[in-house]
């Protein structure tokens, strides 16, 4: 593949080389319709298993192909709960390899939807400053701006000054974080992630995952992401407050018809 891995493009400074938001929407699009055919019209249904941007290649035309399949697990159509050995990356594995809950293809959906963040931000979900040594998580920032119909803008890679479709950016930041719930039941399957980003499908407002909230109560040193033109940091306790109220009251309905 002549434009390599996407994690070359997305997290490593190149002088007027920076994917622009088309690209990128593009590049999601193209992923989620490859996972729909693993998932769905492969004879047997295929887990990958190791989603991540590392493992996305690019075509000379920025199209991508899922690739390095070298955990990926064959499942027969009438087999959908088998997996029982973690397998995958830190940052995109879905909670139920850790809590020993069977595997199905949700579990993919996971990794495609903190992919999807990145693609937003245009950096790793969690970064160590090299100010302070302080982690920032991306993800629960990013899930409660999105909850509380927030500025999306102010989620986007500083690099795009600001130049996205606005409504692309508001189907991809909502679907993201319901890619990343915690229950696999509240998760959509790939094919209808295919159908919200072409605009077939409305995607409706989210609820904050509560393995982000947990994230951030067990990390105080945690502090989010904020928008570059503010200078100053978000405050985790205030923020995470505002989000789990605003999530107890969100409906978990994840779609409507356009």
């Amino acid at each position: 593949m002549p434009n390599g891995s996407l994690d070359s493009h997305l997290f490593h400074e190149k002088e007027g080389q920076v994917l622009d938001w088309k690209t990128r929407y593009k590049i999601s699009l193209g992923m989620a319709r490859g996972l729909t055919y693993l998932h769905e019209k492969c004879r047997d249904c295929i887990f990958h298993c190791d989603i991540k941007p590392e493992n996305i290649l690019l075509d000379h035309e920025f199209c991508p192909k899922v690739a390095d399949f070298g955990l990926a697990k064959l499942i027969g159509r009438e087999f959908s709960r088998v997996l029982t050995t973690m397998r995958g990356t830190r940052g995109y594995l879905a909670p139920e390899w850790i809590s020993g809950v069977a595997i199905t293809a949700k579990a993919d959906v996971y990794s495609y939807g903190m992919m999807l963040l990145e693609f937003v931000s245009g950096r790793r979900n969690s970064e160590q400053s090299d100010q302070d040594g302080k982690f920032k998580f991306f993800p629960t920032w990013a899930a409660s701006v999105v909850v509380q119909g927030g500025d999306l803008f102010s989620l986007l890679d500083h690099r795009l000054e600001k130049n996205a479709d606005e409504e692309e950016l508001r189907r991809i930041a909502r679907v993201a974080c319901w890619c990343i719930q915690d229950d696999e039941k509240h998760r959509p399957t790939m094919g209808q992630v295919v159908q919200i980003l072409e605009g077939v499908l409305e995607v409706n407002r989210p609820r904050v995952p509560r393995s982000l909230q947990a994230f951030v109560e067990n990390h105080e040193h945690i502090v989010f992401f904020t928008d570059s033109s503010s200078g100053q940091s978000s405050q985790p306790q205030s923020a995470h407050a505002t989000a789990s109220t605003r999530a107890s009251s969100t409906s978990s309905t994840m779609i409507s018809k356009s």
